[in-house]
C-alpha cells in the first residue's frame, strides 16, 4: 500500500495523545490509592492534558488532508453500525472533549469533590473525567487498529497484533512524553513515568517484532494462474494494463525500492524502541532529564517510520495485475 503522510501523522499523533492522557490518569490513580503522593504531579496534570489535546487536534487536522472532499467529512460517521472508521470518527471528538474537561479541571482549579468513599478518599470531577477518558482512549485505540485489522484481503494487517501494536506503541510514546514533561514540571515524578515508558516500549518491541516475524512467513494465497484462471506454469506480465498511471497503480503500491523498505524497518526498530528504551533506562540510572527529551523526539520520529513501514509492507492482492509497475 502507498503510505500517506496525512495518515502517518494522524495515527502517530493520536496514539501519543492517547498515551499521554493515560499516563496522567495512571499517575492520578496511583495517587488516589495512596501509592504516590497526591501533591507530586498536581502541576503536571493540566499542562500534560493540554499537550495531549494539542496532539489529538494535530492528528485530526492531518486527517483532513486525506479526504477528497473535506466538506463532507461529517458523513463519515453515518455508517457506525458496520464501519470501524465511523466509530473512530465518533469516539475521537468524545475523547477530545473528555481530555478538555480533565485539563480544564486541573488548570482552573474548578475540580469539586463529587463522592467521598467510606475510607475518606475523595473522588473529584477530574477523576471521573479521567476514568471516562481512559475508557474512550482504549476504545479509540481499538477503533483505529480495527480499521486495518478487519481487512481480510490485506493479510499483513489482518491480525490481533495490529490492534495490540496500536495500543502498545501509542501508550509507549505517551508515557515517554509524560516522562519528558514531568522532568520539566514535576522532576520527582519523572522516574515513575520513565519506568512505565521503558516497560511499554519493550512490550511494544516484542509485539511489533512478533508481527514482523508473522508477516515474513506469509505466502500469497493467489498467483497469476489462479487470478486469471490459466493453469500454464509460466505466465509473465508484460503490460501494466494502462497506457498511463491510474488510481490502482498510485494507491495500492508504495513505488519504492525494496532496499528502502528494508532500511525503514531497521530504522524504526532502532529509533522507536532501542534508543528510547536505552535513554529511559539511562535516566532511571541517574542520567540527566535531557535524556527523556531526546527519547520522545527520537521515538516519535521512529514511530512515523514504523507507520510508514506498516503501510508499505501491506501487499494488496490487486498488485498481481500490475506487476509490470509494482
Amino acid at each position: 500500500m502507498r503510505p500517506a503522510i496525512s495518515v502517518i501523522l494522524l495515527t502517530t499523533l493520536l496514539g501519543a495523545g492517547q498515551g499521554l492522557f493515560l499516563a496522567m490518569v495512571t499517575h492520578q490513580t496511583y495517587a488516589f490509592a495512596g501509592v504516590l503522593s497526591p501533591e507530586g504531579a498536581r502541576g503536571l496534570y493540566g499542562p500534560a492534558a493540554a499537550v495531549a489535546l494539542a496532539l489529538l487536534a494535530g492528528g485530526l487536522v492531518a486527517s483532513f488532508f486525506h479526504l477528497g472532499r473535506p466538506e463532507r467529512a461529517w458523513r463519515s460517521a453515518a455508517m457506525w453500525r458496520t464501519s470501524w472508521l465511523s466509530r473512530e470518527v465518533i469516539v475521537l471528538p468524545a475523547f477530545m472533549g473528555t481530555v478538555f474537561l480533565y485539563g480544564a479541571a486541573h488548570l482552573t482549579g474548578v475540580n469539586p469533590v463529587l463522592v467521598r468513599l467510606p475510607g475518606g478518599a475523595a473522588v473529584d470531577a477530574s477523576m471521573v473525567a479521567g476514568v471516562a477518558g481512559a475508557v474512550l482512549a482504549f476504545a479509540l485505540f481499538v477503533c483505529t487498529g480495527m480499521i486495518y485489522a478487519c481487512l481480510k484481503f490485506l493479510r499483513e494487517w489482518h491480525s490481533p497484533l495490529t490492534v495490540a501494536n496500536y495500543i502498545l506503541l501509542g501508550t509507549a510514546s505517551g508515557f515517554t512524553a509524560a516522562a519528558a514533561l514531568a522532568a520539566a514540571l514535576a522532576p520527582g515524578e519523572a522516574p515513575f513515568f520513565a519506568g512505565w515508558a521503558l516497560v511499554f516500549t519493550l512490550l511494544g518491541a516484542l509485539s511489533r517484532g512478533a508481527s514482523l516475524v508473522r508477516n515474513a512467513r506469509l505466502r500469497p494465497v493467489s498467483t497469476l494462474q489462479t487470478a486469471i484462471g490459466v493453469r500454464h506454469p509460466v505466465i509473465r506480465q508484460v503490460s501494466q494494463g494502462f497506457t498511463a498511471g491510474a488510481f490502482n497503480t498510485h494507491e495500492f503500491f508504495h513505488g519504492c525500492a525494496a532496499s528502502l523498505v528494508r532500511s525503514a524497518k531497521w530504522i524504526f526498530l532502532v529509533a522507536a524502541f532501542a534508543v528510547p528504551a536505552a535513554l529511559a533506562a539511562g535516566h532511571l540510572a541517574g542520567g540527566p532529564p535531557a535524556l527523556l527529551t531526546a527519547a520522545i523526539a527520537i521515538q516519535m520520529a521512529g514511530l512515523m517510520a514504523e507507520r510508514w513501514y506498516f503501510f508499505a509492507e501491506a501487499n494488496h492482492p490487486q498488485n498481481l495485475y500490475y506487476q509490470a509497475v509494482a
